[in-house]
């Protein structure tokens, strides 16, 4: 196959993925710490939630689209994917049936995913639960799929509202899943090292009774109208 064959396939092979020590420094953070410096964006909807609340996520992505209700092409990126990559299947949000259960979640784990994040259903949540294994989806439905269906594998999918390319960051956590792309993440470690500083400083004033009121309100309220320019609350 030639190159422009394979950069025109439904399945992408290769791509350059975010580099294993910025996802390393990346997994310390909170994923609103990054979705902060990245300019309050890259945070899919609410509706992709942890099965668990201990959670965690932080790899580069895998992203497969799919057909609603079908999870062919899923099981060609297991076949497909790394120790460490995570899922990202965007499933359409359909939640008649369920892509991945039990089966197919404790083989990611045996193959050292770092996780899936699932705009779709799944099923077998008491086992699901038990395994432990990090994942997100957006709901619960015992109906099981087709596989019969093509699809396509990392090319750019639209997963949670949030346009995810191959190789871009992924962190997740309680508070729910975030995407940094992936030549943007290096640059914002510093970034995300200052804003958790800062965060923990303003704490520390609050439970030492300092500065109570943040400093900006005033400034804000008078922007917005609602106080004269000469008023305080």
């Amino acid at each position: 196959m030639s190159s422009t064959q394979a950069s025109l396939s439904n399945i992408r092979r290769e791509f350059e993925r975010v580099a294993p020590d910025v996802v390393r420094q990346a997994s310390a953070f909170a994923s609103s710490i990054l979705a902060d410096v990245a300019g309050r964006r890259g945070a899919m909807d609410a509706r992709i939630a942890p099965l668990s609340h201990s959670a965690r996520i932080a790899g580069p992505a895998f992203t497969v689209e799919v057909r609603p209700g079908d999870n062919l092409m899923i099981h060609a990126a297991m076949a497909m994917a790394r120790p460490g990559d995570v899922l990202v299947i965007d499933g359409k949000a359909d939640r008649t049936c369920a892509l991945m259960g039990a089966i197919m979640m404790t083989t990611c784990q045996k193959l050292g995913f770092g996780g899936v994040i699932l705009d779709a259903a799944l099923r077998d949540t008491e086992e699901l639960l038990e395994l432990g294994f990090p994942v997100y989806a957006i709901g619960a439905n015992p109906n099981g799929p087709t596989k019969g269906v093509g699809g396509r594998i990392n090319w750019p999918v639209s997963c949670g509202g949030v346009v995810v390319n191959p190789g871009d960051l992924v962190v997740a956590d309680a508070d729910g899943v975030v995407v940094v792309e992936r030549e943007k993440a290096a640059s914002l470690l510093g970034l995300a090292d200052k804003k958790l500083a800062d965060e923990r400083g303003r704490i520390a004033d609050i439970l030492a009774g300092k500065n109570i009121q943040p400093s900006w309100l005033d400034g804000a309220l008078r922007a917005a109208g609602v106080l004269k320019q000469d008023e305080t609350l």
